[in-house]
């Protein structure tokens, strides 16, 4: 099992932290660092300045929003920075849910979300494997487009920048059982939100048949610390806005996650006390023990004896979001 460190995206500002924890990583032998994005900061620039910065860790957006750009976009985004990187970049995608699509991108959300992420990856494809000229008749995703509203003068183009790598590695992030499937059958990998390694079988059929080399990298909170329970505040504070502040009392990709994991009755509590606007309360609703399995933290000798539950399933990569150097270290030497 393979360790990745994951930086997500920025708060109100630029962390300062982020540099130098993704050059500690790449000291200690970590194969990959990833950022992300929300509605504020982007993925690829910071992870451009982060591909200027080191040498050799493999650079992954875990993940970029299909709705900010358009596949042709997001591959002209890939290409050029895999350039720039000498061949190391992981592309990471998600749909994100209707609240973010259509309050933050201002388009709508797709109606059928496993036949736009197929297009999409498509498009993607073709301007990497740059075979010929982009063409797609998808409903979504049209190459060129031929909408009522176009000139009908759009002409098919290929990439002028030969791409470095045709197979450049593709993730997609996926919660629904049908969306895991599919992932298996067209992209490299998987970037699961939440993973729990004593619930593996939450996944199974999903992965039913994931061919061999497909990588499955969780995302997961780790701190060496002596209070499990102040350590697990941070995880329980992002599950609180996961669970109830990104998405729709009647749609919300993450509750309906958490409630297919054992947790449906808490899953709606937070999400209810969130959409009121009880905001602290929704974080303490969550269950410690949700919080715990989906994360590594306490003192060393706890998270050893955790992280081997990691390393016996079917995780190839574990993408760790750590405060501090000192944590990647420990990390570091238990994974060796």
């Amino acid at each position: 099992m393979r360790l990745g460190l994951a930086l997500g995206y920025w708060g109100r500002g630029p962390d300062p932290r982020h540099l130098e924890l993704a050059r500690a990583a790449e000291r200690l032998g970590y194969d990959s660092v990833w950022t992300a994005e929300a509605w504020g900061s982007d993925a690829f620039t910071a992870l451009t300045w982060i591909a200027a910065h080191t040498t050799r860790i493999k650079l992954g957006t875990g993940i970029a929003q299909m709705a900010a750009r358009t596949p042709t976009a997001t591959a002209m985004h890939a290409l050029t920075l895999d350039h720039l990187s000498g061949g190391r970049v992981l592309l990471g995608l998600g749909l994100s849910g209707p609240q973010v699509v259509e309050g933050w991108y201002g388009r709508p959300f797709p109606r059928s979300p496993l036949t736009a992420t197929r297009e999409y990856v498509d498009v993607i494809r073709q301007v990497l494997r740059r075979e010929g000229p982009v063409e797609s008749d998808g409903a979504f995703h049209p190459h060129p487009y031929r909408g009522a509203d176009g000139t009908g003068l759009g002409k098919p183009l290929k990439p002028i920048t030969h791409p470095l790598r045709a197979g450049l590695p593709l993730l997609l992030g996926a919660e629904g059982p049908k969306n895991i499937a599919q992932t298996t059958r067209i992209a490299d990998g998987w970037l699961p939100l939440y993973w729990s390694p004593t619930r593996t079988d939450v996944y199974q059929a999903s992965l039913s048949e994931a061919p061999d080399g497909f990588l499955i990298a969780p995302m997961a909170r780790a701190v060496v610390c002596d209070d499990i329970a102040e350590g697990l505040l941070p995880v329980k504070a992002m599950l609180g806005f996961y669970i109830g502040g990104m998405g729709h009392a009647a749609r919300n990709f993450h509750a309906d996650l958490m409630a297919r994991m054992g947790f449906e009755e808490e899953a709606r509590r937070v999400q209810q006390l969130f959409l009121e606007g009880r905001r602290q309360e929704a974080v303490q609703a969550v269950p410690d023990a949700f919080a715990d399995e989906i994360s590594l933290v306490g003192p060393r000798e706890r998270i050893a004896e955790r992280l081997e539950l990691w390393r016996s399933g079917p995780v190839t990569d574990l993408l760790v979001t750590a405060p501090d150097p000192d944590t990647l270290r420990v990390l570091a030497e238990l994974n060796s």
